[in-house]
């Protein structure tokens, strides 16, 4: 009987206790069998074995050609991997927002903010910044029309004059030089 078990198929871990039990089983039945019938349990074992990877790769041939086909398909289309990309990035998106968690997190975070808005503190808060930003462009509005004022004051002034009369006559020598520096060089 020990040699029966030695000679039996070895099994993979099993994953589950069902799957524990199914494996027992088979092996049980397996050992219960003759050498002559274990060999024969083997050879049969064989054959379906090298059918199924046989049919695996004639699979992943048709399933290489059919790929390829699509991808052919796809670029007469104009179908691009960033196409496909944001295609799902937006259907998974669209799904996020109809989700019932979403919808419920949303109306928690509307609540939330209601609650903010409505709170005493926070109306007083609000009306401690609308008053601040009042003054405050007062404030700057003053001192800009007091800015303008001054500048104002000092173009009409007698001493911005003489200067304007100065700079110009500065500028209208050295315009002159110029011409006759380029004359002397001709």
């Amino acid at each position: 009987m020990e040699e029966h078990l030695y000679n039996a198929p070895k099994m993979s871990e099993p994953t589950s206790p069902a799957a524990s039990v199914a494996s027992a089983d088979i092996a049980a039945e397996f050992a219960a069998l003759t050498v002559e019938e274990q060999e024969q349990q083997r050879a049969e074992w064989s054959q379906e074995l090298a059918r199924v990877e046989e049919e695996i790769v004639t699979l992943r041939t048709v399933l290489a050609s059919k790929t390829r086909h699509a991808s052919d398909l796809k670029r007469k289309l104009g179908i691009t991997v960033w196409k496909e990309i944001t295609d799902d990035m937006n259907q998974g998106l669209k799904n996020v927002k109809e989700s019932s968690v979403f919808q419920s997190v949303e109306q928690s975070v509307g609540n939330i903010t209601k609650a903010v808005h409505d709170a005493p503190i926070f109306q007083r808060t609000e009306s401690v910044l609308k008053s601040t930003s009042e003054k405050t462009a007062s404030v700057f509005g003053s001192i800009t029309s007091g800015i303008s004022s001054k500048f104002s004051q000092m173009k009409n002034s007698d001493s911005m004059r003489s200067i304007e009369e100065k700079v110009g006559s500065a500028y209208e020598n050295v315009k002159a030089l110029k011409r006759t520096v380029k004359g002397v060089f001709k």
